[in-house]
């Protein structure tokens, strides 16, 4: 029988030890989902090396089998083999072992539970007891006021009156002190005996859980060490085999294997020769030299002056007559030099490659001549124009890889360059690179002298109107009709890209405008949270949540942050080829006032709060550090969590002893993936279209305000359009006005709003003509920034549960990541 620690050990005047014991208890859930996953990546190595194994198994195989060495390999090949097939064996019996604290942690789930309701009445005792503390000591303190200035009166000489009133208040406060000191004996009565249950129960459950995970890990390490025992028969035997692999044995079986024969060569005695017979039976043969196939050759002529030069040499003194007259003069006989080898005749080009044996064949019956045309052409230069443009998958690998972790700014520097979604155009670094570092965020595309760089081009005197004007209908894409306030272009401007309709995005449920989102009018904090954990911009300054003191007796004001991320990719008109990824994270601020009361008190109040709306989030990553969650909960659509409050105020102390000044300090709690909807869950639509022609290239780009994607919808501020054109433009007209920057060939439109409230709904088009020396233009990806503030795309919210804490702002708001559009 163990000792009842939790039954001695958590008392206190505050009476927190059930909040303690409570929490500790679903910090038993999480260690077993810890080990869980300890030992499922154990297995992930344990298979990788396996698999490593086996490759190199093969590669010992495909080694040489030639050489004496040869038949060593096989030792290799064995050895590993077996190597792997025991790491194999240890991953089976890790995965079964995995589905063993699986069914433990199911089950611990269940009991977690069962035991939270029936522990609910000492809930109700310690919340009786603490709020009759409270009471009473508010009772004694009134009492003793009230004692103290009766007695005051009395010195000084009051009244009957003033002192008979004095008594009343004290006969009053004395019998509320009394009935508070009832209460207190009967709530203490009550609260001991439920605790005493609570806590026996609390450490029977620990008891167990302890138990079961040592048991788990007794069968984690039996698993390794039995792998260890058969990795060490391996060794051994490989150990053996190499012992009994003997130099000779290995020059034995190559001399068995690859021998040549035994029989040495025998002796080779003088013969004379017999010149008589030698030369009977001569017979004049022509030569037949190689031949090329499919090439036609003349006859070989010089075949019977051959064939008699060799009768001449080989006669050896026959009878005079015997093969008749030869032209010696004539004759091709060689010349020698005074050691007997022939002396080649020198011979022209032209005759070499007629008599040649390439130039004669065996036949006069061979093929007609066949003809071969072989063209080998140089290597095109990488001028990015043919190049194939980037499949879908490829810009689905390119969004879909984008992390929840923030990526830091980086300034985009003149010549870098990063081909971000895998499509060849024109050398466009500084925009690729903004692309790939996510930097259109904080940067403004040009820099300060934008406007200097643009002075060169004449632009278009038409001022820039206050909203862009191209309605967008449910179907089709139709043009604007023109402002009276805007001025004529002149005729063929702006007239070459095609009207026809194209089918935008799915029509809108409804025409209703939404009320526009309420501003943040909490008086005590305007922005108490910056975002220097996230990749959106921070907007405002902000000196934090209301101040704490020690002589607070409110709840603790803290501060939070919902800050999302919408990147997206949008091709040609077509709904269905949108690719969308919206990321969040949430941010908790502490002003500085609340470390001192944590770390002051031995068990501040444990933060709680509930995070709603979570059916439309697809992931949720916590900071396992310092938050925790039940993962029993029924309820799909919220999830309650709460702060391990001994890390929490560990951080706050760091972050104040780095920045003793600040006034708030910000900490990351969890960080979200949102589920999307393709189109429909991006709050800007967007279509651009191009037309490229050698001398002149004309933009059109249409966008469409979707205020069905926000949580309560909101207005786009800030709106950023960078558009790229190459084939060295000269001039650029466009409506509204644009600027142009010559040195990094892009065109940026800056837009104030867009909302329902926009003209048109927010529907509208940006349109460009570009005078062009060389061209025609490679249609670019374009390029969007904007941010909102008051709304998030997922709807996700927070409320914070339980008492001693409350909430002094929510603050939400989300931006463009890698927001693109292609024609």
């Amino acid at each position: 029988m163990i000792t009842p620690y939790f039954l001695e050990n958590f008392w206190g005047d505050k009476n927190n030890g059930f909040d303690v014991l409570y929490h500790n208890m679903k910090h038993g859930q999480i260690s077993s989902k810890e080990l869980s996953d300890f030992i499922r990546e154990r297995a992930t190595i344990e298979e990788v090396y396996s698999r490593s194994m086996t490759k190199l198994a093969k590669t010992a195989s495909n080694c040489s089998q030639l050489g004496t060495f040869a038949p060593v390999w096989d030792v290799f090949k064995q050895s590993t083999e077996k190597l792997a097939a025991c790491h194999m064996e240890l991953v089976r019996k890790l995965q079964e072992l995995i589905k063993e604290v699986q069914k433990y942690v199911e089950e611990q789930a269940k009991n977690h539970k069962k035991t939270k309701e029936e522990v609910a009445s000492t809930l109700e005792a310690v919340q009786n007891i603490q709020s009759v503390s409270q009471a009473l000591q508010k009772n004694k303190e009134n009492y003793i006021n009230k004692m103290l200035e009766q007695e005051r009166m009395r010195k000084e000489g009051a009244t009957q009156r003033d002192l008979d009133k004095a008594g009343l208040k004290v006969k009053k406060a004395t019998e509320s002190y009394k009935s508070y000191v009832e209460k207190y004996a009967t709530a203490k009565t009550e609260f001991e005996q439920r605790m005493t249950e609570t806590a026996q129960k609390f450490q029977g459950i620990e008891e167990e859980h302890v138990m079961r995970m040592q048991e788990i890990i007794h069968s984690y390490s039996q698993s390794v060490e039995e792998t260890h025992t058969q990795i060490g028969e391996v060794q051994q035997e490989f150990v053996n085999n190499m012992e009994n692999t003997s130099i000779e044995s290995l020059i034995q079986k190559l001399a068995e294997s690859k021998g040549t024969g035994k029989e040495r060569p025998g002796p080779i005695e003088f013969e004379e020769c017999n010149v008589s017979v030698a030369t009977e039976g001569v017979k004049p043969r022509k030569r037949k030299t190689f031949a090329i196939p499919g090439r036609r050759r003349d006859k070989d002529t010089d075949s019977t002056e051959s064939a008699e030069v060799e009768a001449v040499n080989a006669s050896n003194g026959a009878p005079p007559g015997f093969y008749g007259a030869i032209d010696l003069h004539n004759a091709n006989v060689p010349q020698l030099d005074e050691e007997g080898f022939c002396i080649r005749p020198e011979v022209n080009e032209n005759d070499a490659k007629e008599n040649s044996f390439y130039s004669s064949s065996d036949s006069e019956d061979e093929d007609e001549p066949r003809k071969f045309h072989v063209q080998i052409k140089p290597v095109q230069t990488n001028n990015g124009t043919h190049q194939h443009k980037a499949t879908i998958d490829e810009l689905k690998a390119s969004i879909g890889n984008i992390s929840l972790s923030p990526t830091p700014a980086v300034h985009m520097k003149k010549n870098q360059s990063s081909d971000e979604l895998g499509r060849a155009k024109i050398p466009q670094p500084s925009f690729n690179d903004r692309l790939a570092n996510n930097d259109l965020l904080s940067l403004d595309p040009f820099g300060p002298t934008s406007a200097g760089s643009s002075s060169s081009l004449p632009h278009s005197s038409v001022p820039p109107p206050n909203r862009p004007t191209t309605p967008l209908g449910t179907a089709a894409i139709v043009p604007p009709p023109r402002p009276l306030s805007r001025p004529k272009l002149p005729a063929g401007k702006l007239t070459g890209i095609n009207e026809a309709g194209r089918p935008f995005s799915p029509p809108k449920v409804s025409n209703s405008s939404p009320p526009p989102a309420a501003p943040l009018a909490r008086a005590e904090s305007s922005s108490s949270l910056s975002s220097n954990t996230s990749n959106t911009p921070t907007v405002g300054t902000s000196r934090g949540p209301s101040p704490v003191t020690l002589a607070s007796q409110d709840a603790l004001p803290i501060a939070v942050a919902f800050t999302e991320s919408v990147n997206a990719y949008f091709k040609g008109a077509d709904p269905s080829k949108c690719i969308v990824k919206i990321t969040g994270d949430m941010t908790l601020s502490f002003p500085s006032g609340i470390i001192k009361i944590f770390t002051s008190s031995p068990s501040p109040a444990v933060l709680s709060f509930k995070l709603s709306n979570t059916s439309r989030l697809e992931q949720i990553m916590p900071n396992q550090q310092l938050l925790h969650s039940d993962s029993s909960q029924s309820d799909t659509n919220s999830k309650d969590f709460w702060l391990n409050m001994s890390a929490l105020t560990a951080y706050l102390r760091k972050s104040s002893e780095q920045n003793p000044s600040a006034s708030y300090y910000n900490v990351d709690v969890l960080k979200y993936q949102v589920c999307s909807n393709g189109i429909q869950s991006t709050p800007l639509n967007l279509v651009v279209y191009w037309k490229c022609a050698p001398t002149t290239t004309d933009l059109r780009v249409d966008y469409r305000y979707n205020p069905e994607a926000m949580q309560p919808p909101a207005a786009l501020t800030n709106i950023q359009v960078l558009v790229p054109v190459s084939g060295g433009v000269t001039n650029m007209q466009s409506l509204p006005n644009a600027i142009w920057n010559a040195e990094q060939s892009k065109s940026l439109w800056k837009l104030s709003d867009i909302s329902v409230k926009s003209e048109n709904e927010g529907s509208g088009s940006l349109r460009a003509k570009f005078e062009l020396t060389d061209g025609p233009s490679i249609p670019a990806t374009m390029a969007v920034q904007f941010f909102s503030e008051g709304s998030t795309l997922s709807g996700v919210d927070m409320e914070l549960v339980g008492s001693g804490y409350r909430l002094s702002l929510n603050k939400k708001r989300f931006a463009t990541g890698r927001y693109m559009a292609d024609c």
